[in-house]
Protein backbone atom coordinates (compact mmCIF):
# COMPACT_ATOMS: atom_id res chain seq x y z
CA UNK A 1 0.00 0.00 0.00
CA UNK A 2 0.99 3.63 -0.47
CA UNK A 3 2.94 3.27 -3.71
CA UNK A 4 1.77 6.72 -4.88
CA UNK A 5 1.18 8.23 -1.44
CA UNK A 6 1.14 12.03 -1.47
CA UNK A 7 0.87 12.29 -5.25
CA UNK A 8 -1.86 14.07 -7.21
CA UNK A 9 -3.29 12.43 -10.32
CA UNK A 10 -5.60 13.39 -13.16
CA UNK A 11 -7.41 10.52 -14.88
CA UNK A 12 -9.31 11.58 -18.00
CA UNK A 13 -12.25 9.42 -19.02
CA UNK A 14 -12.46 8.34 -15.40
CA UNK A 15 -16.21 7.72 -15.36
CA UNK A 16 -16.08 4.09 -16.47
CA UNK A 17 -14.01 1.23 -17.81
CA UNK A 18 -10.23 1.53 -17.75
CA UNK A 19 -10.39 5.12 -16.51
CA UNK A 20 -12.49 4.21 -13.50
CA UNK A 21 -10.23 1.24 -12.79
CA UNK A 22 -7.15 3.48 -12.86
CA UNK A 23 -8.74 6.15 -10.65
CA UNK A 24 -9.76 3.56 -8.05
CA UNK A 25 -6.37 1.83 -8.07
CA UNK A 26 -4.36 5.06 -7.77
CA UNK A 27 -6.57 6.28 -4.94
CA UNK A 28 -6.23 2.91 -3.20
CA UNK A 29 -2.47 3.38 -3.24
CA UNK A 30 -2.60 6.87 -1.75
CA UNK A 31 -3.00 9.33 -4.64
CA UNK A 32 -5.51 12.15 -4.54
CA UNK A 33 -7.34 11.83 -7.83
CA UNK A 34 -9.03 14.27 -10.16
CA UNK A 35 -11.59 12.24 -12.09
CA UNK A 36 -12.44 13.98 -15.36
CA UNK A 37 -15.09 13.01 -17.88
CA UNK A 38 -17.96 14.36 -19.97
CA UNK A 39 -20.30 12.02 -18.09
CA UNK A 40 -20.93 13.79 -14.80
CA UNK A 41 -23.23 11.16 -13.29
CA UNK A 42 -20.82 8.27 -13.84
CA UNK A 43 -17.81 10.43 -12.99
CA UNK A 44 -19.30 11.40 -9.64
CA UNK A 45 -20.07 7.73 -9.07
CA UNK A 46 -16.37 6.95 -9.49
CA UNK A 47 -15.59 9.58 -6.85
CA UNK A 48 -18.18 8.03 -4.54
CA UNK A 49 -16.54 4.62 -4.92
CA UNK A 50 -13.17 6.17 -4.09
CA UNK A 51 -14.63 7.85 -1.01
CA UNK A 52 -16.28 4.62 0.15
CA UNK A 53 -12.88 2.91 -0.04
CA UNK A 54 -11.28 5.64 2.07
CA UNK A 55 -9.66 7.60 -0.76
CA UNK A 56 -9.79 11.23 -1.82
CA UNK A 57 -10.95 12.61 -5.15
CA UNK A 58 -12.85 15.34 -6.95
CA UNK A 59 -14.79 15.26 -10.20
CA UNK A 60 -14.26 17.76 -13.02
CA UNK A 61 -16.60 17.76 -16.01
CA UNK A 62 -14.23 17.82 -18.94
CA UNK A 63 -14.33 17.59 -22.73
CA UNK A 64 -10.74 16.64 -23.63
CA UNK A 65 -11.01 18.22 -27.10
CA UNK A 66 -11.37 21.72 -25.61
CA UNK A 67 -8.17 23.42 -24.55
CA UNK A 68 -9.84 25.75 -22.07
CA UNK A 69 -11.30 22.73 -20.27
CA UNK A 70 -7.86 21.13 -19.98
CA UNK A 71 -6.55 24.38 -18.51
CA UNK A 72 -9.40 24.34 -16.00
CA UNK A 73 -8.89 20.65 -15.13
CA UNK A 74 -5.20 21.15 -14.36
CA UNK A 75 -6.02 24.32 -12.43
CA UNK A 76 -8.58 22.40 -10.33
CA UNK A 77 -6.00 19.72 -9.52
CA UNK A 78 -3.41 22.25 -8.41
CA UNK A 79 -5.83 24.45 -6.46
CA UNK A 80 -7.46 21.48 -4.72
CA UNK A 81 -4.36 19.45 -3.94
CA UNK A 82 -1.39 21.86 -4.35
CA UNK A 83 0.36 20.08 -7.19
CA UNK A 84 0.26 17.56 -10.02
CA UNK A 85 2.38 14.42 -10.36
CA UNK A 86 0.45 11.89 -12.47
CA UNK A 87 -1.54 12.23 -15.68
CA UNK A 88 -3.43 9.27 -17.12
CA UNK A 89 -4.55 10.30 -20.60
CA UNK A 90 -7.27 7.69 -20.92
CA UNK A 91 -10.29 9.36 -22.56
CA UNK A 92 -10.94 7.86 -25.96
CA UNK A 93 -13.50 6.51 -28.41
CA UNK A 94 -13.50 3.81 -31.06
CA UNK A 95 -15.26 4.30 -34.38
CA UNK A 96 -15.08 1.27 -36.65
CA UNK A 97 -16.13 0.52 -40.19
CA UNK A 98 -14.71 0.64 -43.69
CA UNK A 99 -12.38 3.56 -44.35
CA UNK A 100 -14.14 4.26 -47.66
CA UNK A 101 -17.46 4.66 -45.86
CA UNK A 102 -16.22 6.65 -42.86
CA UNK A 103 -17.25 10.30 -42.84
CA UNK A 104 -14.71 13.05 -42.44
CA UNK A 105 -16.70 14.17 -39.41
CA UNK A 106 -16.22 10.80 -37.68
CA UNK A 107 -12.52 10.74 -38.63
CA UNK A 108 -11.97 14.19 -37.17
CA UNK A 109 -14.01 13.48 -34.03
CA UNK A 110 -11.97 10.37 -33.27
CA UNK A 111 -8.71 12.24 -33.91
CA UNK A 112 -9.84 15.10 -31.68
CA UNK A 113 -10.66 12.91 -28.68
CA UNK A 114 -7.98 10.23 -29.02
CA UNK A 115 -5.04 12.34 -30.17
CA UNK A 116 -5.75 16.05 -29.66
CA UNK A 117 -6.95 15.27 -26.14
CA UNK A 118 -3.67 13.54 -25.32
CA UNK A 119 -1.66 16.44 -26.72
CA UNK A 120 -3.59 19.00 -24.69
CA UNK A 121 -3.29 17.00 -21.49
CA UNK A 122 0.47 16.67 -21.89
CA UNK A 123 0.94 20.31 -22.88
CA UNK A 124 -0.83 21.71 -19.85
CA UNK A 125 0.34 19.14 -17.28
CA UNK A 126 4.10 19.30 -17.85
CA UNK A 127 4.59 22.85 -16.46
CA UNK A 128 2.76 21.96 -13.24
CA UNK A 129 4.65 18.66 -12.90
CA UNK A 130 7.90 20.58 -13.20
CA UNK A 131 6.74 22.85 -10.39
CA UNK A 132 5.79 19.81 -8.30
CA UNK A 133 9.24 18.32 -8.77
CA UNK A 134 8.29 15.06 -10.48
CA UNK A 135 5.83 13.65 -12.96
CA UNK A 136 4.66 10.50 -14.69
CA UNK A 137 2.51 10.77 -17.79
CA UNK A 138 0.76 7.60 -18.90
CA UNK A 139 -0.92 7.76 -22.31
CA UNK A 140 -3.42 4.98 -22.96
CA UNK A 141 -2.91 3.68 -26.49
CA UNK A 142 -3.93 0.17 -27.60
CA UNK A 143 -2.61 -2.94 -29.29
CA UNK A 144 -4.21 -1.17 -32.27
CA UNK A 145 -1.38 1.35 -31.88
CA UNK A 146 1.12 -1.44 -32.54
CA UNK A 147 -0.55 -3.50 -35.27
CA UNK A 148 -3.23 -2.97 -37.88
CA UNK A 149 -6.83 -4.06 -37.47
CA UNK A 150 -9.34 -4.58 -40.25
CA UNK A 151 -12.12 -1.99 -40.17
CA UNK A 152 -10.28 -0.01 -37.49
CA UNK A 153 -7.82 1.92 -39.67
CA UNK A 154 -8.91 5.32 -38.34
CA UNK A 155 -8.61 4.06 -34.77
CA UNK A 156 -5.18 2.62 -35.67
CA UNK A 157 -4.12 6.08 -36.79
CA UNK A 158 -5.02 7.69 -33.48
CA UNK A 159 -3.50 5.01 -31.26
CA UNK A 160 -0.33 4.72 -33.34
CA UNK A 161 -0.07 8.49 -33.07
CA UNK A 162 -0.34 8.30 -29.29
CA UNK A 163 2.52 5.78 -29.20
CA UNK A 164 5.00 7.90 -31.15
CA UNK A 165 3.84 11.17 -29.61
CA UNK A 166 4.65 9.60 -26.24
CA UNK A 167 8.20 8.78 -27.32
CA UNK A 168 8.82 12.28 -28.67
CA UNK A 169 7.59 13.96 -25.50
CA UNK A 170 9.59 11.53 -23.34
CA UNK A 171 12.76 12.53 -25.16
CA UNK A 172 11.96 16.23 -24.82
CA UNK A 173 11.50 15.84 -21.08
CA UNK A 174 14.60 13.69 -20.66
CA UNK A 175 16.97 15.86 -22.70
CA UNK A 176 15.74 18.99 -20.94
CA UNK A 177 16.34 17.17 -17.63
CA UNK A 178 12.73 17.71 -16.64
CA UNK A 179 11.85 15.22 -13.88
CA UNK A 180 8.98 13.77 -15.89
CA UNK A 181 8.63 10.31 -17.39
CA UNK A 182 6.26 9.61 -20.30
CA UNK A 183 5.12 6.12 -21.29
CA UNK A 184 2.26 4.51 -23.16
CA UNK A 185 0.06 1.55 -22.21
CA UNK A 186 -1.36 -0.78 -24.86
CA UNK A 187 -4.41 -2.74 -23.71
CA UNK A 188 -5.71 -5.72 -25.64
CA UNK A 189 -9.29 -7.00 -25.44
CA UNK A 190 -10.55 -5.44 -22.21
CA UNK A 191 -14.06 -5.42 -20.79
CA UNK A 192 -14.96 -1.75 -21.24
CA UNK A 193 -17.91 0.28 -22.64
CA UNK A 194 -15.93 1.33 -25.74
CA UNK A 195 -16.91 -1.91 -27.50
CA UNK A 196 -20.60 -1.04 -27.26
CA UNK A 197 -20.02 2.11 -29.30
CA UNK A 198 -17.46 0.99 -31.86
CA UNK A 199 -20.08 0.31 -34.55
CA UNK A 200 -23.09 2.54 -33.80
CA UNK A 201 -24.89 1.54 -37.00
CA UNK A 202 -25.27 -2.05 -35.88
CA UNK A 203 -26.31 -1.03 -32.40
CA UNK A 204 -29.02 1.26 -33.79
CA UNK A 205 -30.29 -1.73 -35.75
CA UNK A 206 -30.72 -3.60 -32.46
CA UNK A 207 -27.82 -5.99 -33.01
CA UNK A 208 -25.38 -7.10 -30.33
CA UNK A 209 -22.21 -5.86 -32.01
CA UNK A 210 -19.50 -7.78 -30.17
CA UNK A 211 -19.42 -10.79 -27.86
CA UNK A 212 -16.26 -10.04 -25.88
CA UNK A 213 -15.90 -13.47 -24.30
CA UNK A 214 -16.06 -15.13 -27.72
CA UNK A 215 -13.58 -12.58 -29.11
CA UNK A 216 -11.18 -13.33 -26.28
CA UNK A 217 -11.46 -17.07 -26.84
CA UNK A 218 -10.75 -16.66 -30.55
CA UNK A 219 -8.09 -13.96 -30.65
CA UNK A 220 -6.36 -13.75 -27.24
CA UNK A 221 -3.70 -16.46 -26.83
CA UNK A 222 -4.51 -17.02 -23.16
CA UNK A 223 -8.23 -17.06 -24.01
CA UNK A 224 -9.11 -14.61 -21.26
CA UNK A 225 -11.00 -11.33 -21.46
CA UNK A 226 -8.98 -8.61 -19.73
CA UNK A 227 -10.44 -6.49 -16.95
CA UNK A 228 -9.90 -2.78 -16.21
CA UNK A 229 -7.90 -3.80 -13.13
CA UNK A 230 -5.37 -5.55 -15.38
CA UNK A 231 -4.65 -2.22 -17.04
CA UNK A 232 -4.90 -0.22 -13.80
CA UNK A 233 -2.16 -2.32 -12.22
CA UNK A 234 0.14 -1.48 -15.13
CA UNK A 235 -0.73 2.20 -14.87
CA UNK A 236 0.00 2.13 -11.13
CA UNK A 237 3.43 0.63 -11.86
CA UNK A 238 4.24 3.41 -14.34
CA UNK A 239 2.89 6.08 -11.98
CA UNK A 240 4.98 4.85 -9.06
CA UNK A 241 8.69 5.05 -8.36
CA UNK A 242 8.90 1.32 -9.15
CA UNK A 243 9.32 2.36 -12.80
CA UNK A 244 11.66 5.29 -12.15
CA UNK A 245 14.07 4.31 -14.95
CA UNK A 246 11.37 3.83 -17.59
CA UNK A 247 10.49 6.54 -20.09
CA UNK A 248 9.58 6.64 -23.76
CA UNK A 249 8.49 3.03 -23.90
CA UNK A 250 5.28 1.03 -24.13
CA UNK A 251 3.74 -1.38 -21.68
CA UNK A 252 1.70 -4.01 -23.54
CA UNK A 253 -1.05 -5.71 -21.52
CA UNK A 254 -2.86 -7.94 -23.97
CA UNK A 255 -2.85 -11.62 -22.97
CA UNK A 256 -0.27 -12.37 -25.67
CA UNK A 257 -1.94 -10.82 -28.75
CA UNK A 258 1.16 -8.95 -29.90
CA UNK A 259 3.38 -11.97 -29.33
Amino acid sequence: MGRVEGKVAIVSGGASGIGRGCALRLAEEGARVVVSDVDQTMGEQTCSLISEAGGESIFVKHDVTREEEWINCVKEAVSSYSGLHILVNNAGIGIGGSIIEMTLEDWQRQQAINLDGVFLGVKHSIPEMNKSGSGSIINISSVAGLKGARSLAAYNATKGGVRLFTKGVALECATNRWPIRVNSVHPGVIETPIWDKINPGLQEAGMNTIDLDTMAEQFVPNGRLGKPLDIANGVLFLASDDSSYMTGTELVIDGGICA
